[in-house]
């Protein structure tokens, strides 16, 4: 087991968003806005359901992490911050998910 967190992680992506170098890949996706950062997450995410649906484990563990990486470089890129996404999840957890999802305006509300 590693001592690896997301927060360190979100912390690196930071660092390298902010430092502008050319062969940083993070630099390089967040400067082309949040509709790419989108993109990616959203590509990723369709690989992980794919390896997930083919029962591919060493697959899915490896789209996983990008999935994660992806979306805490589209938060950055859009101004959210992990600790933000970590304290609506710390909220949510007092209730359980369906009460939490009856709360919602309808609007807010997935077809299920």
């Amino acid at each position: 087991m590693t001592d690896f967190t997301l927060e360190e992680l979100a912390a690196t992506i930071g660092e390298r968003a902010a430092s502008g170098d050319d062969n940083s890949y993070t630099a390089r996706l967040v400067g082309k806005g949040v509709a790419k950062c989108a993109q990616k997450l959203g590509e990723e995410a369709v690989e992980a359901a794919i390896a997930a649906v083919s029962e591919d484990k060493e697959g899915l563990t490896k789209e996983a992490a990008d999935v994660l990486y992806h979306l805490l470089v589209l938060l950055h890129a859009a101004g959210v911050s992990f600790d933000e996404v970590k304290a609506e999840l710390a909220q949510r957890t007092g209730q359980s998910g369906l009460e939490e999802k009856r709360s919602r305006p309808a609007s807010a509300n997935w077809k299920s």
